[in-house]
């Protein structure tokens, strides 16, 4: 029963806490869609990308500045629209979060973009049917002297109702839609980007067992299209207990990154184990080597709060839910049917 709870409990997350969130720079007036809205940055003129739809801007120390986007409302009614600034960091899928934010950020990371951009006026708007509302955020950045870049980005999502469709060009489908424009500040020079590993451990992800690899960007620099070539080994045999390639790593500036290395339907055993991982891009290269040992007690737990074991894959799991909605859907018809039919017999 334990476990068929955590089973659940994964698809209810799974089910209720994606959405679609068009990427930063896709996120623009053209893109067509069923979500009953769009935004657009108001590029100010010390964006360093012209071309960029998402705030790109060249900022010196102590500057105070506003940035606008404009909402669209694509529907015939009136829609509500929250909004939040976020800091951006690398989630487990090597991927960099606007949307999310961290539970915990980096000790490298200075000053954060939700600490020093703020909304003017409330968080939540009222945006006129077929019209459009300009929103208001103001920035001031650190007064000291600052090499580097801060990352973060302006989240959008429609809270009047939830939606139901598909959307052009979105990265995940939800029964929720949102957008975030992306918001990059430079200042000074680019420093040198710094990759440190900071620890391997067993892990559980997901209620899958893990080795955990965590790997921090200890510079105010991106660290773009990385490729991670990962192999664990038994310290004692030798032998290859897992062995992985993760491509196209995206490395916010001073972020963590906890990668993942699943190890499926094998489980743990307690013992010495030796890291070995290359990560490199086109213009930097790292290579790291680490022991470490997995504990008896460590083991037993993660093998037994798994799901890997069952047999069952998420996506069953998933039909069976679907399955039960018919099911459920056919008995009210029926009953529907039933009290119809009864009251014509009595009539």
């Amino acid at each position: 029963m334990k476990k068929m709870m955590r089973w659940l409990g994964a698809i209810l997350v799974m089910i209720s806490g994606l959405s679609a969130v068009v990427p930063a720079q896709a996120a623009n007036t053209d893109t067509s869609n069923n979500i009953g809205f769009s935004v657009a940055a108001q590029t100010p003129k010390n964006q360093i990308d012209k071309q960029a739809t998402f705030f790109d801007l060249k900022m010196t120390a102590g500057q105070t500045q506003t940035l606008q986007t404009r909402i669209y409302n694509t529907t015939n009614r009136d829609i509500r629209v929250a909004m939040g600034i976020h800091t951006a960091y690398t989630n487990s899928g090597g991927a960099i979060e606007y949307v999310t934010p961290a539970k915990k950020y980096d000790a490298s990371l200075q000053y954060r973009v939700d600490q020093l951009t703020k909304i003017k006026g409330p968080t939540t708007v009222t945006v006129p049917a077929n019209g459009s509302k300009l929103v208001s955020a103001q920035t001031t950045m650190p007064t000291k002297d600052f090499n580097g870049a801060l990352l973060g980005g302006w989240y959008f999502k429609r809270v009047d109702q939830k939606v139901t469709g598909e959307v052009k060009g979105a990265t995940n489908i939800s029964s929720e839609y949102s957008y975030v424009v992306g918001i990059k500040y430079s200042l000074g020079t680019a420093p040198t980007p710094v990759l440190k590993l900071s620890d391997v451990a067993a892990g559980m992800v997901n209620y899958h067992r893990s080795i955990v690899v965590t790997l921090r960007n200890t510079a105010a620099v991106m660290i773009p299209r990385v490729t991670m070539k990962t192999t664990v080994t038994a310290k004692d045999s030798g032998k290859t207990v897992v062995k992985a390639t993760k491509q196209g790593v995206m490395l916010a500036p001073n972020t963590t990154f906890n990668y993942p290395l699943l190890l499926n339907k094998q489980k743990l055993q307690a013992g010495t184990y030796h890291l070995h991982l290359v990560a490199h891009n086109s213009a930097h290269k790292w290579t790291f080597d680490r022991d470490f040992k997995i504990s008896a007690a460590t083991a037993k737990t993660y093998n037994q709060d798994t799901v890997d074991d069952n047999g069952i894959s998420i996506w069953w799991l998933i039909g069976l839910g679907a399955l039960g909605m018919l099911i459920v859907v056919l008995l009210i018809l029926w009953l529907v049917l039933f009290l119809k039919k009864r009251r014509q017999s009595q009539d």
